[in-house]
């Protein structure tokens, strides 16, 4: 490729809406252009580098024996109400109606259609296993589209979906998608960790998900540094600090805490650690039958230091459909404004689901469920009744023991690129997708889920790699591997036939090279490749050739190195290789 004939459109400013380094370095490189919120044209530059990351994907998924099809961004209604996403969904699935009033949604995924697919086309156990997987375009209305790509509207994504006999068979699928995505991520050459993960509103029974690892990612990755357990936070389990409750030493005091409703305005005002403290969180569960609605109260109790998990507080039996209790609601059940709730004296039943933690604490302060008072020396048993149901409800912090019981556990940053989910029946049951076992009898199918968004690597690429100057693209992504700088191409014999002999080498040795034969200075030209990324540059110049050399930089390096012009091409190719 020949720079001239190619279209390069670099800025050396950002746009003022570009708020994160991956959005501003790939506007200001050319590589995207905003057509609305959050919705952008993928320039020649940006669509090379996505070109090459779907490249390693296909390879990878062919290699692991999954299928390829197309399958359409327009689907009907009916599919997603089968299911009950077309509600559950709510704004984000995008929702369009054709001319004769048909109800359709622009897919944000493809789990219903591949469904349907299946079902009509699957008879016999003799067929399965089964994977399919597309490239293709998605569309999610989110509500505050940012940071470019990386939490985009319109976007490209990978997603495959296995297909099995029973759950052996689906877990062995599993375990070769996972195996693929490391091979994929390992290809692309960028430092990612997987972590056992939520399932959230695809369903099923069990997922991981991929991260990007980044200062700047938007997940708190949990991990053991000597052993192999890694989560996201949503799914990371919070042992109890206390192994087991020690007796009581206080007696119950109610105190004085004018102004204070927060913990930490309480631990000062005592002068007690913070960790002593037990806050209240009320929640509220609507119960609807027969037209007629009753509401069941909820107590959490969390140490004073600790972070609610709302994933978690989902997952506690009869919590799944909970709320924030209202001012009014919390009045009426605890006699109280917020910020003095506790449970010891409530005017009203409520269940009270204490944290591991707090199951296991003595002599704590909480709220005295009247204005301006807290109880010091309060304690299990003894003075509020035992916590009707005790679980995991909140945020590991760092130095937690690992649930694995190898060491403790470490906090990152990632951003999410890939997610895979065992399915189990979830979609196969609700679309009566079944096959036909060894005995004739029909079953549902097992299923299995794993996407790759494919154009959010690039975001997430950039997050992990860049500098002052711009992107540091690994070779594997760059939209070229080799840029060759001539200077005064225009003005020299030799530069021009030596870098015409050298562009010739580089493609027959099969380099993905340009050659920038603008005519530029050498400073802009520099600059232009720096943030563009690029990561192996050679210049071509009159005084170099006469000595017999070229100059390479490597886009991380911080000199040039003189390479003889003879070894230029084995050397860039031991580059390409390392």
């Amino acid at each position: 490729m020949r720079a001239s004939r190619f279209f390069i459109s670099t800025l050396k400013e950002a746009p003022a809406d570009a708020e994160i380094v991956s959005h501003q370095l790939m506007m200001r490189a050319g590589m995207i252009k905003r057509l609305g919120s959050g919705i952008y044209t993928y320039m020649p530059m940006g669509l090379r580098v996505i070109r090459k990351v779907e490249a390693i994907v296909r390879e990878e998924m062919n290699a692991a024996a999954a299928i390829e099809l197309l399958m359409p961004l327009v689907q009907p209604a009916e599919l997603w109400q089968e299911t009950g996403r077309w509600d559950k969904m709510g704004p984000e699935l995008m929702r369009v109606k054709d001319r004769h009033g048909r109800d359709f949604a622009i897919q944000p995924t493809s789990e219903e259609v591949i469904t349907d697919v299946v079902r009509s086309e699957i008879k016999s156990y003799r067929q399965l296993p089964l994977n399919f997987y597309h490239i293709q375009t998605k569309f999610r209305d989110e509500r505050r589209p940012r940071f470019g790509l990386m939490r985009g509207r319109e976007f490209t994504m990978k997603d495959a979906y296995s297909f099995d006999r029973d759950l052996a068979g689906m877990q062995a699928s599993y375990k070769v998608m996972y195996d693929a995505y490391t091979r994929i991520f390992n290809r692309f050459g960028l430092k990612f960790r997987a972590v056992a993960a939520d399932n959230g509103a695809i369903g099923g029974t069990g997922s991981h998900e991929f991260h990007v690892i980044a200062s700047t990612g938007e997940d708190a990755l949990v991990y053991c540094p000597t052993s192999d357990y890694a989560a996201n936070m949503e799914a990371a389990e919070a042992l109890p600090l206390a192994a087991a409750r020690p007796a009581a030493t206080e007696a119950l005091v109610k105190a004085s805490t004018p102004n204070a409703t927060k913990c930490e305005q309480v631990a000062e005002l005592l002068g007690l650690p913070l960790s002593r403290t037990v806050k209240t969180i009320a929640l509220t569960v609507d119960h609807e039958q027969d037209g007629k609605v009753t509401r069941q109260y909820f107590m959490l109790l969390l140490r004073g230091d600790h972070e609610l998990n709302e994933v978690k507080v989902g997952k506690v039996p009869g919590l799944a459909a909970h709320r924030f209790s209202t001012e009014a609601e919390i009045l009426e059940v605890y006699g109280c404004v917020p910020g003095y709730l506790g449970p010891i004296g409530t005017k009203a039943p409520v269940t009270v689901v204490a944290d591991r933690t707090v199951a296991n604490m003595a002599d704590f302060v909480c709220g005295a469920n009247d204005a301006g008072f807290h109880y010091t020396g309060a304690n299990w048993g003894r003075d509020a009744l035992e916590p009707a149901l005790v679980a995991d409800l909140r945020n590991v912090v760092e130095g937690d023991a690992s649930p694995d019981g190898k060491g403790v556990l470490a906090i990152e940053r990632g951003i999410e690129v890939g997610h895979v989910f065992q399915l189990g029946t979830a979609y196969s049951e609700s679309m009566k997708a079944t096959f036909l076992d060894e005995n004739g009898k029909p079953a549902p199918l097992q299923m299995g889920c794993y996407g790759i968004g494919i154009t959010r690597i690039l975001g997430a690429a950039i997050e992990q790699n860049f500098d002052d100057k711009g992107i540091i693209w690994p070779t594997a992504l760059a939209p070229f591997e080799l840029v060759l700088c001539p200077m005064g191409m225009d003005r020299s014999e030799l530069v021009k036939a030596e870098t015409e002999q050298l562009y010739a080498q580089a493609q027959a040795a099969g380099i993905d090279v340009i050659v920038d034969d603008r005519g530029l200075r050498p400073g802009a030209m520099f600059a232009d490749w720096e943030l563009i990324g690029v990561p192996h540059r050679v210049v071509i110049g009159e005084r170099g050739l006469k000595e017999g050399n070229l100059e390479y930089q490597g886009r991380r390096d911080t000199e040039a190195t003189a390479v003889p012009l003879a070894d230029i091409i084995p050397f860039i190719k031991g580059k390409l290789a390392a």
